[in-house]
């Protein structure tokens, strides 16, 4: 169950919760940090503030949010920062820099603790703890919006009627949990709109893992009863599925009908295969949650097991980062917070140590499990045995990561070191065009850091000015935009969005279009290097790379560094082809009657239902027009208006 949406300030019944202009203080001045003045900044702020619990935010000269705080008392909470002596290095400069404050007053500390988490997530402020985390939980939705309810992978708002299972821990499990349950309760997984034009069965009927309904092979009461099995099945109760399926099968060798008797003994070693693909020793848990953290070389990570109806659904290792000067406690409440903003809480949640605010994270996850949530430390017996196998994982996951990032961070100081970078860059842009003979063109954006991908920050320009298929041209256009609204927008360079290293696609010609677009705009200190196939197009693996000088370089085959830039390089190249993909399928799907005003997509679609095609709709008279279901007077004259205009 997803927690209401009135949670958010945003909502229209947000007002009622949450008031966020209670109290907001700017200070104008210099945005050189001073502590002094940061100080000041909160003593205005105390001085109005209630004491009624809420939320506090701390900004610097230009808006930016340094931090997301929650409090149960905002004016005691918020005076410790007064006492700049005693704050550890760390919030003090997190207090020169702050030159104003939003406070947002809630109801109750819990709802107080749910927009924290709200808005660490949507500022991802530097002095929170951040669990970053690109890629959305899948779970698998059992619809509930059509006669024949249709099994599928989802991931994002649940917002379609039917019953969620998850999350699993990635979209590999769920895939194959998918395979399984189609075997063995026979559920479709096809779209409403191909389900409604078979008129024989497909080939998953043929390799029995489908029932068919769309053609009638099995009626609405017998698939009801193969879907209340997968509820079943899904919510805990396996073990009384696999007998009823047992005793079928049993029933039908009973009365030698041996292809039905051959088809239930699939079905049972398909929920065999589910619960050994999942099994672990769970025993006594039905819906629960595990996490255990371990910390070293000043990185924390943190591994999560999944049990859902007694099984497992998979785990995986977070890291959340900004954890320095913060205990270990603190790490991991902040972490359950944010983790939970978008997930479903479990009734069961289990933890590898003692938390100081338990109480408030349980009551704030109340909403959003549909009951009481309860956070334990387990002491004895499975649960600790759990935790145990969790906090193994965690060591294990963080000592991977680490060796990773040892690994990663030789390549990008050997990548600097080969493209003669006076340091290694902590913002590489990647740029590629995609077209079609000139059609359709799209300039496409990614970036990376150490880090790696910085997906939230891709980007796609829609080609306007070229209208041949001249990639140089193209790129032009793309390096102007982007680096055009760069100047505007943030010319000072102090928002951490200028890159390091612009990396393009292409050879010389690229090269020299994107040297002249940003000589124009004046800019002459970002580092441009081309990546170009070498002579025999890449079938050894070499490339060439192009400096704005107009020397070359090249790699041994056998190079990580090669390698690495290779990997940003067919990254924006997938962007690139993807995003163009799209908008060619846009294009096909449109239809020319989309640019009449003030027809939405049911006239449309009654239009062309009447007359067949956009043709005959533009060659028809008023009359017949105004005779075609669902299309009034007045849209019919709308619509001839528009083909034959006066004049």
């Amino acid at each position: 169950m997803a927690r209401t949406p009135a949670g958010t300030p945003e909502h229209p019944q947000g007002l009622e919760r949450f008031n966020e202009d209670r109290a907001t203080y700017t200070v104008r001045g210099s945005d050189q940090p001073d502590l002094q003045a940061g100080v000041q900044v909160i003593r205005d702020t105390v001085r109005t503030l209630p004491p009624k619990p809420g939320v506090y935010r701390m900004q610097d000269a230009r808006g930016e949010v340094l931090y997301v705080g929650k409090a149960r008392a905002l004016k005691n909470r918020v005076a410790n920062y007064t006492q700049w002596e005693r704050l550890p290095g760390r919030l003090q400069r997190m207090v020169s820099q702050t030159r104003s404050m939003t406070i947002v007053t809630t109801n109750s500390e819990a709802e107080a603790l749910l927009l924290e988490a709200q808005l660490i997530k949507r500022f991802r402020p530097p002095y929170n703890v951040l669990l970053r985390d690109d890629k959305s939980f899948p779970f698998i939705l059992l619809r509930a919006d059509h006669a024949f309810p249709r099994i599928m992978k989802h991931r994002g708002a649940r917002k379609a009627q039917g019953n969620y299972y998850g999350p699993f821990a990635s979209a590999g499990s769920v895939n194959t949990t998918i395979n399984a349950l189609q075997k063995l309760f026979l559920l479709r997984s096809c779209t409403d709109s191909f389900f409604a034009r078979r008129d024989r069965p497909c080939l998953l009927y043929q390799i029995k893992r489908c029932s068919a309904p769309c053609v009638g092979r099995i009626d609405e009461a017998g698939y009801d009863e193969l879907v209340q099995e997968a509820k079943d099945f899904l919510g805990g109760r396996s073990s009384a599925v696999q007998r009823k399926i047992e005793a079928q099968m049993a029933q039908a060798a009973q009365d030698l009908d041996f292809e039905r008797a051959a088809m239930l003994r699939d079905r049972l070693r398909a929920a065999t295969f589910i619960q050994g693909s999942q099994a672990i020793n769970a025993e006594g848990l039905d819906n629960a949650d595990i996490f255990a953290m371990a910390t070293k070389g000043g990185q924390v990570g943190v591994q999560a097991f999944f049990i859902r109806g007694g099984q497992n659904w998979g785990h995986r290792a977070f890291f959340p980062t900004h954890t320095e000067d913060l205990s270990e406690e603190e790490v991991m409440q902040s972490f359950l917070a944010q983790f939970y903003e978008e997930v479903p809480p479990a009734r069961c949640i289990l933890v590898d140590r003692e938390l100081p605010e338990a109480d408030l994270i349980s009551e704030a996850l109340r909403e959003g499990a549909g009951g009481k949530v309860e956070i334990s430390v387990p002491q004895r017996g499975t649960r600790r045995r759990l935790i145990a196998q969790a906090t193994r994982n965690a060591v294990e996951a963080l000592d991977r990561r680490l060796a990773e990032r040892g690994t990663q961070a030789k390549v990008w100081r050997e990548m600097a070191e080969f493209l003669e970078l006076p340091e290694i860059p902590q913002r590489v842009e990647i740029y590629d065009n995609s077209h079609i003979q000139g059609t359709k063109a799209l300039g496409a954006m990614v970036v990376a850091g150490p880090e790696g991908f910085v997906k939230n920050q891709y980007r796609k320009f829609n080609i306007k000015s070229a209208q041949t298929d001249d990639d140089f041209a193209m790129m032009r256009e793309v390096m102007t935009r982007r680096f055009g609204r760069a100047q505007e927008e943030d010319p000072e360079r102090q928002s951490g969005m200028w890159p390091d290293l612009v990396l393009i696609d292409g050879g010389k010609g690229q090269m020299s279009s994107v040297r002249d677009a940003l000589e124009e705009l004046g800019i002459e200190d970002v580092n441009l290097i081309a990546i170009a196939k070498g002579p025999h197009h890449g079938r050894e693996g070499r490339e060439v790379f192009h400096f704005p000088d107009g020397r070359e370089k090249m790699l041994p085959v056998n190079s990580p560094v090669l390698f690495h830039l290779q990997r940003l390089r067919d990254e924006v190249h997938r962007f690139a082809i993807g995003a163009h993909r799209a908008k060619r399928s846009r294009a096909i799907s449109a239809s020319p009657l989309d640019e009449i005003p003030g027809i939405g997509p049911a006239r449309k679609r009654a239009l062309l239902l009447h007359f067949g095609t956009a043709g005959k709709v533009r060659a028809a008279g008023l009359e017949d027009l105004q005779r075609a279901p669902g299309v009034s007077s007045a849209v019919a004259q709308a619509v001839y208006d528009f083909y034959h205009p006066r004049g």
